[in-house]
């Protein structure tokens, strides 16, 4: 029997090595071996501080455990735990304790199953991934919120689309505005996330049931920063709600971006030409000398995927378990690391590619009023001057429909004739182009200037307070 496996004394004959291979995780558990450090040290403080092994031992384990912490980020840990034959991190850790101090390393595991330790270890990833994911999004947010200040300075307008058709003028800051506030959302839901995360600490748990050694499990918690010991030992070693929480962070952020980057993919090609994506983040063609490929927005699009995948087959692998832990809870934490650490990868490319896009204003407005994009803004006037709006509707329509056959634009003409048609006593005032458009906007959050930069101000106000910049 291997001395990395952590059970095997009731048993007779070696397992199986294809069937031990098929049953191993380390190569997905490998990035949790700082965490489980922490949780080992946790355990050891415990251990002592019950007066279950001695001051020697306790000492012993510890600085076996500081230097395992000192090889995992040379890679020299995750090279002795693939030749340790270890099914999971979890057993490579404890064997190379067992190696380092052979003596201390027999009393590591007392009072400690992996059903409590792999719980207590991806509650600690689950915070650290989080608190990760929380800057990566403040970050596109801030940066997002600084360049709609300047095209608010700039009143950039261009043409907003529904469908992919041309709908009504806004200002670029108010786009940007939109990318901040989506941002700022995903920032507080792993906000959130971080914050569960240190609610209860699983270790301590044992197996199913809790320990008959007398463990002291507010040392763990102190160690941890923890807010108290889980209250029920059978849920919390099968409880996998934080690491889905965290996922679905990733997931929700993820799709954020992919939405953002599917606009930038269309505004960076020449049949928009609202935006230009610089060398440092374009990539070329192996065949086509002229090719300019926006690659990282590109690629977050199907990041997003991959985490709304991964998140979709985590759920699936709890599906109909029983209370307690079973061994398809392996799948679960696999998926979630695979979708978390893609996602959180994509969201950082995507922070890195957006201060590389360059904003083309003379395109935008060039094009703002093209689409007849003023005419809910004729109808609106008209519903002022108390034209029913269903009248309205059809009027303003007709209108555009006889000045498309036309090819021309809505001009004074039109809203005379409209005034006539509509029977109104005087003629109306009404925006007839892309910024008088904007400007006109009377309602909170709308796209006028005035409501963009109150909206920007009250933005930043919660950004920074979720951003860790002021007072929690």
């Amino acid at each position: 029997m291997s001395d990395s496996l952590q059970w095997g004394g009731r048993f007779e004959a070696a397992p199986d090595a294809a069937l031990l291979a098929f049953g191993s995780s380390l190569e997905d558990d490998l990035v949790l071996a700082a965490f489980d450090v922490a949780c080992s040290q946790a355990h050891v403080a415990t251990l002592a501080a019950s007066r279950i092994i001695d001051v020697g031992t306790a000492y012993a384990l510890d600085a076996a455990l500081r230097m395992i912490a000192d090889e995992i980020p040379s890679g020299e840990f995750a090279a002795q735990a693939r030749a340790s034959g270890a099914e999971d991190v979890h057993g490579a850790i404890e064997a190379r304790v067992r190696t380092i101090a052979p003596a201390a390393g027999e009393w590591l595991h007392a009072g400690r199953s992996r059903n409590d330790q792999v719980a207590t270890t991806l509650a600690l990833y689950a915070r650290d991934r989080a608190t990760r994911g929380a800057r990566i999004c403040a970050t596109i947010a801030q940066f997002a919120l600084a360049s709609a200040r300047q095209a608010l300075a700039d009143e950039t307008v261009l043409a907003a689309t529904t469908h992919w058709q041309p709908a009504q003028p806004i200002l670029l800051a108010f786009w940007l505005g939109a990318v901040a506030e989506m941002f700022l959302r995903a920032t507080r839901r792993f906000n959130r996330v971080a914050a569960d995360a240190r609610e209860f600490c699983p270790l301590g748990s044992g197996a199913c049931s809790g320990s008959t050694l007398p463990l002291d499990r507010g040392v763990a918690v102190h160690e941890l920063d923890f807010g108290a010991p889980s209250r029920n030992a059978l849920d919390a070693i099968g409880d996998r709600d934080i690491a889905l929480d965290l996922l679905h962070a990733v997931a929700r952020a993820t799709l954020s971006a992919s939405r953002v980057s599917e606009e930038l993919v269309l505004w960076c090609a020449p049949a928009f030409g609202y935006a230009r994506l610089d060398d440092a983040a374009s990539t070329g063609s192996s065949l086509m000398p002229q090719k300019r490929n926006p690659d990282p927005f590109e690629l977050v699009r199907a990041a997003a995927s991959s985490a709304n995948g991964s998140y979709t087959a985590a759920l699936a692998s709890l599906d109909g378990l029983a209370l307690s832990y079973h061994r398809d809870l392996q799948e679960t934490k696999a998926q979630v690391i695979r979708g978390t650490e893609r996602g959180l990868a994509a969201l950082e490319a995507f922070a890195a590619a957006l201060p590389h896009v360059g904003w083309n204003a003379e395109a935008m407005e060039s094009r703002a009023g093209d689409g007849y994009v003023v005419a809910t803004d004729i109808a609106d006037a008209l519903i002022a001057r108390g034209v029913s709006a269903r009248q309205a509707h059809l009027l303003v329509g007709n209108a555009v429909s006889i000045a498309e056959k036309a090819g021309r634009a809505l001009t004074q003409r039109d809203l005379t004739a409209l005034a006539k048609k509509a029977k109104l006593a005087e003629p109306f005032k009404a925006p007839l182009d892309a910024l008088a458009s904007v400007r006109a906007k009377q309602t909170t959050g709308s796209t006028s200037p005035a409501a963009v930069k109150r909206a920007l101000d009250e933005l930043e106000e919660v950004l920074e307070r979720e951003a860790g910049n002021s007072p929690r």
